[in-house]
């Protein structure tokens, strides 16, 4: 993860009402900064499908981010939308990311089988959903993150763009 950009969105209503502080956040923070890894922006907003679309737009929108790590709203309740809003500005699923997160995550809860979080790519960013727990957002950092240059080199190259160019 060494020099990989991200942007990290928390979401949560009671933190973003500072009702609770945000925990998840700080943890993704002091996890990307220990592997080498830059922290350009970092937000929390409420469980509000407008808002998380809009942020998104933004954050995405922005070139000095190859990957925006949203933790929170990925479970079953009916506040949890951040899978339908980062579904709503994405170009293309990347459904290995989380089938993976998942298939390792649900050996240390079973819990992990409510999770609906996806990773997506829009424009030159990955984004990824990632649980609200601090534990299970960078436990399941950690079981991607060998794979995230790999990704972000493919994404933003455009000699490998060109070469895999669909026919017309």
């Amino acid at each position: 993860m060494k020099d990989l950009r991200f942007a990290i969105i928390t979401i949560s209503d009671r933190s973003s009402r500072g009702e609770r502080p945000d925990t998840s956040g700080p943890a993704l923070v002091d996890y990307i900064n220990s592997k080498g890894g830059m922290i350009k922006y970092q937000s929390i907003i409420p469980d509000d499908f407008e808002q998380i679309k809009n942020e998104l737009l933004t954050v995405s929108d922005n070139p000095e981010v190859d990957i925006i790590l949203t933790t929170g709203g990925t479970g079953i309740s009916p506040r949890d939308m951040t899978p339908e809003a980062t579904l709503a500005i994405s170009e293309r699923l990347i459904p290995g990311i989380n089938e993976y997160i998942r298939s390792r995550s649900i050996l240390i809860t079973p819990h992990a089988m409510l999770s609906r979080a996806i990773a997506v790519i829009r424009k030159q960013t990955i984004i990824i959903n990632l649980p609200g727990s601090p534990k299970g957002a960078v436990e399941s950092l950690g079981f991607v993150q060998n794979t995230l240059p790999h990704a972000v080199a493919q994404l933003r190259d455009l000699s490998f763009a060109q070469e895999h160019k669909p026919r017309e």
